[in-house]
């Protein structure tokens, strides 16, 4: 069991005071009107997830999304090491990631960063050290972070990735295995919502 509390993560993004926090149950998926918004966890979004690699049948989202200005810099929140990197280059899919791995309270703890610009993995490598707060990613392009709006997805993971993946949205009926695998990233961004 990880005890969240016992730490202080440093902002993964530096949002401004304002911002809208989206409903995606509805199947409204229209542009925000903040310049950042935010994408909750446990949220199950009907249509939104279109391309082959869902099937139809995977659309609970189990990280936070976070949309914002492309460029947008994306900050380690807490010292660790990048575990996996790379471009998952399908539709709908990352585009570029960076996974780094945390040690909290003796508890091992992944956190992947999606949706990102190709400046983000170059110069990365496995076993490359961040500090909290140092700059490690930039919200990505449509074009190159899987054919999204700018934004960051964020997600948790207790399990160790075996690649530059994690499923990022899951079938309702896996909803309670994959709760437990992939814990809320407010524990770790805050009460955003």
């Amino acid at each position: 069991m990880v005890d969240w509390g016992s730490m202080d993560f440093h902002p993964v993004v530096h949002l401004p005071d304002e911002y809208e926090v989206r409903d995606f149950t509805s199947g409204d998926y229209s542009p925000s009107k903040y310049e950042f918004d935010i994408g909750r966890y446990d949220e199950l979004r009907p249509g939104m997830y279109s391309t082959e690699l869902f099937a139809g049948e995977r659309f609970l989202h189990v990280g936070i999304d976070i949309g914002g200005p492309v460029g947008t810099p994306c900050m380690a929140f807490m010292d660790g090491e990048i575990s996996h990197f790379g471009y998952n280059p399908a539709a709908g899919d990352y585009g570029n990631v960076v996974i780094t791995r945390h040690e909290i309270g003796g508890v091992l703890v992944w956190a992947l960063y999606g949706h990102l610009d190709a400046a983000s993995i170059e110069g990365k490598w496995v076993g490359q050290k961040v500090n909290a707060g140092e700059v490690i990613a930039w919200f990505g392009a449509f074009d190159e972070n899987g054919g999204w709006d700018p934004h960051l997805h964020f997600q948790l993971s207790l399990v160790e990735p075996e690649t530059h993946d994690l499923p990022g949205v899951v079938a309702p009926e896996d909803r309670m295995n994959a709760l437990a695998i992939y814990p809320d990233p407010r524990n770790v961004l805050g009460p955003l919502y």
